[in-house]
C-alpha cells in the first residue's frame, strides 16, 4: 500500500511527496482511514511509529476543504519539545495547503502567540499555556472540529489531567476526538471513555522493543556510575548517544562532567529556557553535540534519526518507560544499542523489564574497570584529585559532623 491510496487533497498529497513519504507505517495504515471518515480514534503506539503523520495528514485533508482562518484543530502535547516537533511536521506536510499552525507553550513570550492565534487553523499546545490563553480570551475554539490528545499517559504522569478536563469544557461537544497513548493507565481509560464516541482502536507495537535494538546491563555501585559511563564511552564506538537520568539535577551535573571529560555533550532538562532547550536539540540533531543527557519528561518529543546508543544512566521508573527510551534508537532498518547501568536496588525493575521484552538481558562487566573503588574516592573527577575530608575518631562532635557533611557532598 502507498500513500496515494488515501486519495488526499492534491495539496496534501504534494506535501507527502515533498516529505519523501512513500509507504505508510503500520499505524498510518490503520489510523488514517477511520480518521478520514470522521471517526473518533484511540491509538496505542509508542514513540517512533509515525503516529504524528497519522493524525496530521487527515487533519490537513479535512481543514483544506473549507479554509476559514480560525482554530479548527487543537493538538495537546505534554512538552514544549513535542509541541514544537508536531508544529514543524505540520509545516512540512502542509506547506502546499496554506493552512497555518501555531505552537503554544510556556517559557516564551505570550504576545507573539496571541498574534499568531488570530490567524491559526491548527493550534498545537501544552495545557498550562493554553489555559492561560483561554483565561485571557485570546483564543476562540467555537469553530473547533478536531481535538487530538497526544502522549496521553505522559500528560497524566506530569499532572496535566485536571487541566485537560478544564480545557474540554471550553471546546464544542460536536467534534472528532483522537487520543494517542503508549500505555493505558486507569485514569487514561476513564478519560477515553468520557470523551471518545464509538472509537476505532488502533494498537501498534506497545509492548515490545524493536528487533533492531540490542540490550546490555552493566552492574555497578551507585558511586561508580559516572566513572563506568566514561569508561564505556571511551571504549565503545558511538555515533550519537541519548543518556537518560532520573532527575533534572543529575542531568545537569552529568552533562557538565562529560563536557569536562572532553565529550561534545549537552543537556535537556526542565530548568532550561526555551532558547537553550531548542539550541540543545538542534545541536544534537545536526551533530554539533554527540551526547545528549536528558530526563524522561524533557526527552518527550525528541525525534532525531540515527541515534546509535541509548544509555540508561538511571534505570527508568517503569518497564514501559524503558520501551519509550530505547525506542529512540534502532529505528527503521538501522541498528541500535541500549545500555543500562544497574545497581543492587534495581533488581525488581530489571525483572519487570525482562518480562516486558520477553527475555533476559545479558549482563556485562568491563575487564579494565576497578569495581572495588570505595565510595569516598571520586574516580570520576580528573586524576581523582579531590580527596574526602579526614574522618575524626577523637575529635569533638562538631568537627566530625563537618567532615561527614563534606564527605556526603563529595559523594553526591
Amino acid at each position: 500500500m502507498k500513500f496515494k491510496a488515501f486519495n488526499f487533497h492534491p495539496t496534501v498529497a504534494a506535501g507527502v511527496l515533498e516529505a519523501g513519504y512513500v509507504i505508510p507505517t503500520p499505524i498510518q495504515t490503520q489510523a488514517i482511514p477511520p480518521i478520514l471518515k470522521g471517526r473518533d480514534v484511540m491509538g496505542l503506539a509508542q514513540t517512533g511509529t509515525g503516529k504524528t503523520a497519522a493524525f496530521v495528514l487527515p487533519i490537513l485533508n479535512r481543514l483544506k476543504k473549507n479554509n476559514r482562518g480560525c482554530p479548527r484543530a487543537l493538538i495537546m502535547a505534554p512538552t514544549r519539545e513535542l509541541a514544537e516537533q508536531i508544529h514543524q511536521d505540520i509545516e512540512i506536510l502542509g506547506r502546499k495547503t496554506r493552512l497555518k499552525s501555531v505552537a503554544v507553550y510556556g517559557g516564551v513570550g505570550i504576545n507573539p502567540q496571541i498574534q499568531k492565534l488570530k490567524r491559526a487553523d491548527i493550534v498545537v499546545a501544552c495545557p498550562g499555556r493554553l489555559l492561560d490563553h483561554i483565561g485571557r480570551r485570546t483564543v476562540n475554539f467555537s469553530q473547533l472540529e478536531v481535538l487530538v490528545i497526544d502522549e496521553a499517559d505522559q500528560l497524566f504522569d506530569m499532572g496535566f489531567l485536571p487541566d485537560i478536563r478544564r480545557i474540554l469544557t471550553h471546546l464544542p461537544q460536536a467534534r472528532q476526538t483522537l487520543l494517542f497513548s503508549a500505555t493505558m493507565p486507569t485514569e487514561i481509560r476513564h478519560l477515553a471513555k468520557d470523551i471518545l464516541r464509538k472509537p476505532a482502536t488502533v494498537q501498534i507495537g506497545t509492548t515490545a522493543p524493536a528487533d533492531t535494538v540490542s540490550h546490555a546491563l552493566y552492574p555497578v555501585a551507585q558511586h561508580l556510575k559516572t566513572a563506568l559511563l566514561l569508561n564505556l564511552l571511551g571504549t565503545t564506538p558511538i555515533r550519537s548517544a541519548l543518556v537518560f537520568t532520573r532527575t533534572k539535577h543529575r542531568a545537569k551535573s552529568l552533562g557538565k562532567k562529560l563536557a569536562t571529560a572532553g565529550y561534545r555533550s549537552t543537556t535537556l532538562q526542565g530548568n532550561l529556557s526555551q532558547r537553550k532547550r531548542q539550541a540543545a536539540l538542534d545541536g544534537f540533531r545536526n551533530g554539533t553535540f554527540q551526547i545528549l543527557v536528558a530526563t524522561d519528561i524533557a526527552a518527550r518529543g525528541i525525534d532525531v534519526t540515527r541515534i546509535s546508543h541509548v544509555i540508561n544512566y538511571d534505570v527508568p521508573s517503569t518497564p514501559e518507560a524503558y520501551i519509550h527510551r530505547i525506542g529512540r534508537t534502532g529505528r527503521a532498518t538501522h541498528s541500535g544499542k541500549a545500555l543500562t547501568l544497574i545497581t543492587g536496588d534495581d533488581r525488581k525493575m530489571v525483572r519487570a523489564i525482562h518480562q516486558i521484552i520477553g527475555s533476559k538481558i545479558e549482563q556485562r562487566t568491563l575487564s579494565a574497570f576497578d569495581y572495588n573503588t570505595p565510595a569516598f574516592i571520586r574516580k570520576d573527577s580528573p586524576q581523582g584529585q579531590r580527596k574526602p575530608y579526614r574522618k575524626f575518631s577523637g575529635a569533638n562532635e562538631s568537627r566530625k559532623k563537618k567532615a561527614s557533611r563534606m564527605n556526603n557532598r563529595i559523594q553526591a
